[in-house]
């Protein structure tokens, strides 16, 4: 792992440029341009089960079967895999707080706290610091993996990654100009993204992302308490829906009692309110915990311990949504020498309010000892609020192009708010050198992604490991 050139904010400008081409030597712009395998890399399914083992038994055939449906799924849960790829590769030393898990996915329509609509990141689990480029080879590579899936030509898929890519190097020399203020309120609403759209003479493209933000907007927590509580004997409560959504009542009798495990998530909430700025904390007061559920998430998370936790104010009709998700380390540390925090909950929640713009008021972390004597960590926010989620199976392939410019220039502003945007813009240059060199890149990881995804299939007609379609 090349040292970290750390951003020093006392340097002169010009000395900050400097780190930026002296990285060219370490690490070439055309070094990014192909991925082969190391001799020694570990078994891809090994690396799965090395997950698995940490996570609810019953619940990891069921992120097998997520994984199994196909190539861009399997690439979704499989961030620890790719994380071991990049490590032995050249880096350029410019570091960043990292995604961890850049996907085109992990990009999405967010409400901020004035409730304006915005473009960000979403998904921050395995935020870390690290190499810029990291981030971007998997945004890259996703790109190409989805326009696999739609049937998308080569020409097809390499134009959204140049699209992508691009969008990054151009936004990233735009920052390396701006003032430092400048650069930390950049967000991406609604406005800059219709500017974007007005520059594409695509008609549908344009429709298309006009309902996506209307569907956005609806996704509100009022919906989500809709669509998952119902009204009984005693009031509102989760509606079950197993194995997906386990009210706390209906967990196996194998599992700790009803009472005991209502005990340690009423300790969780209580800690977790500590983790909150005081007015969001007098806020949290005015709810009160009446539910909890255990909850499937995502793909690369199925298994990972997650709750949902019904609050209600004034009355029933008054709710606050909760999700506590389980914070284990990030893939990404046994390969950049760890990280500095004691609770992997605040690994998540630091990551996540320095590269976005606009955080849920609600964000926070704790920390429970179960009632099976493991130490868990958690971080918490809202379940639903006007998130608008990409569908990249329904994608032409000029939205495709569109929407990987989106997320390299969001990508780009996460990154600049961390790391030195004069540095890493020299290193960009202003040729389209990087950009080429990260589609022949995504080219050939997804190829390695379609021999993992074989390899997981292969072990589970073998019945090394067991999956579960829902």
């Amino acid at each position: 792992m090349t040292v970290p050139s750390h951003f020093t904010a006392s340097l002169p400008l010009a000395d900050r440029a400097a780190q930026g081409t002296r990285a060219r030597t370490r690490a070439p712009r055309s070094s990014h341009g192909w991925f082969e395998a190391d001799p020694r890399r570990p078994d891809p399914v090994e690396v799965i089960e090395r997950q698995s083992a940490e996570r609810v038994p019953e619940l990891v055939p069921i992120r097998y079967g997520r994984m199994l449906e196909s190539p861009f799924r399997f690439y979704r849960g499989a961030a620890a895999i790719m994380a071991a790829d990049l490590a032995p590769l050249p880096n350029t030393g410019l570091w960043v707080q990292l995604c961890g898990d850049a996907h085109l996915l992990n990009f999405r329509l967010l409400a901020s706290p004035e409730r304006r609509l915005v473009f960000d990141i979403n998904d921050f689990d395995e935020t870390l610091p690290g190499p810029f480029e990291w981030d971007v080879k998997r945004l890259a590579s996703s790109l190409v993996t989805a326009g696999r899936a739609n049937g998308f030509s080569s020409k097809e898929q390499n134009r959204a990654v140049r699209a992508c890519v691009a969008a990054y190097r151009e936004r990233m020399r735009g920052f390396a100009g701006a003032r430092t203020l400048d650069i930390w309120y950049a967000q991406d609403d609604a406005d800059q993204v219709r500017k974007l759209l007005a520059s594409s003479m695509d008609e549908e493209v344009r429709r298309r992302t006009s309902q996506a933000a209307e569907r956005a907007r609806t996704r509100t927590h009022l919906r989500a308490f809709a669509k998952l509580t119902r009204v009984t004997a005693e009031g509102r409560r989760i509606a079950p829906d197993p194995p997906l959504i386990t009210p706390l009542g209906q967990l196996a009798p194998t599992q700790p009692s009803e009472a005991g495990r209502e005990k340690e998530l009423q300790g969780l909430l209580a800690d977790y309110a500590r983790t909150l700025p005081s007015e969001r904390r007098h806020l949290l007061r005015h709810y009160r915990l009446v539910d909890m559920a255990r909850k499937v998430v995502g793909v690369g998370s199925v298994g990972t311990r997650c709750w949902i936790l019904l609050l209600l104010g004034r009355d029933d009709d008054d709710p606050l949504l909760l999700q506590a998700k389980e914070a284990g380390e990030s893939v990404l540390a046994a390969h950049t020498g760890g990280d500095r925090y004691d609770n992997q909950g605040r690994r998540v929640v630091a990551g996540q309010r320095l590269m976005q713009t606009s955080g849920d008021i609600f964000l926070g972390w704790t920390h429970v000892v179960g009632l099976d004597g493991q130490d868990r960590d958690f971080y918490v926010r809202q379940l639903w609020d006007w998130k608008g989620i990409a569908r990249p199976e329904s994608m032409s392939p000029a939205l495709l192009a569109l929407f990987g410019r989106l997320c390299g220039a969001s990508l780009a502003r996460a990154h600049a708010r961390s790391g030195d945007p004069v540095a890493i813009a020299a290193y960009l240059g202003g040729s389209d050198r990087f950009d080429r060199a990260l589609t022949e890149f995504a080219q050939s990881y997804a190829d390695q992604n379609e021999r993992d995804f074989a390899a997981l299939e292969a072990a589970c007609r073998t019945g090394r490991v067991r999956a579960e379609q829902l």
